[in-house]
């Protein structure tokens, strides 16, 4: 089922349940500078951040939140297209530095491939009982997703994916006894450079390919 239905359907269950609640103040978010769109109560702030990788280099990236009373949303968006470069430059000058053998190694290709792990490795060392946690797709793009149950009651339900040279990570928290942020996690589609949603056939791994290119040529598209 496509999320957009997925969404259509819970905002009718949940107005079903919730006749009080204010959901009509939810929008329709598209970031053309980060290619995805999701569900948001409003409008988010955006920030830039440098997101420290596995392997300890900082790469540049933006935070797209919202906090809604005691419920806070945010996509996290991180750009590993430096990485290689990056790594490679800092191996040489270990080189010069009188560095050798592994000393002086690239992992360009662990960091980039372990993107997912890492992001997810982040959510479980929280203060948090991890109460689920699995492998799930997104219109056939690979990822993790987790919920946490917080020390205060409160839930935190996460999905990371990579998609092209970028990870993402979105993370919704609701206050004890709130309803899943379905409408949020649920709507989150991958965009193209013309704004169009992207559908693959097969599933979507991010990574290099035998020719060491990153990232790997995508499967076909279904739409």
């Amino acid at each position: 089922m496509r999320p957009i239905f997925l969404v259509a359907a819970m905002f009718i269950l949940l107005t079903l349940i919730m006749p009080n609640a204010s959901f009509g103040q939810w929008i329709d978010f598209t970031s053309k500078t980060d290619f995805f769109y999701v569900n948001l109560p409003s409008q988010p702030n955006v920030r830039d951040i440098m997101y420290k990788t596995q392997y300890g280099i900082m790469l540049p990236g933006h935070v797209y939140s919202v906090d809604q009373g005691a419920s806070h949303y945010s996509v996290t968006v991180v750009d590993y297209a430096d990485a290689q470069k990056i790594h490679t430059a800092r191996a040489e000058q270990c080189k010069k530095a009188g560095g050798e053998g592994d000393e002086c190694g690239s992992p360009w290709a662990g960091d980039v491939q372990g993107a997912i792990v890492h992001a997810s490795w982040q959510f479980i060392q929280r203060n948090a009982k991890v109460t689920d946690y699995e492998w799930a797709n997104t219109d056939q793009i690979g990822g993790h997703r987790l919920q946490l149950l917080n020390p205060d009651g409160s839930r935190t339900f996460a999905a990371i994916h990579m998609h092209g040279t970028r990870l993402y990570i979105l993370e919704g928290t609701v206050p004890r006894g709130a309803p899943a942020p379905g409408l949020f996690q649920q709507s989150l589609m991958f965009i193209d450079e013309e704004g169009k949603p992207i559908r693959y056939r097969g599933i979507y791994t991010t990574g290099y390919s035998e020719a060491w290119k990153f990232p790997a040529p995508p499967p076909p598209r279904a739409r």
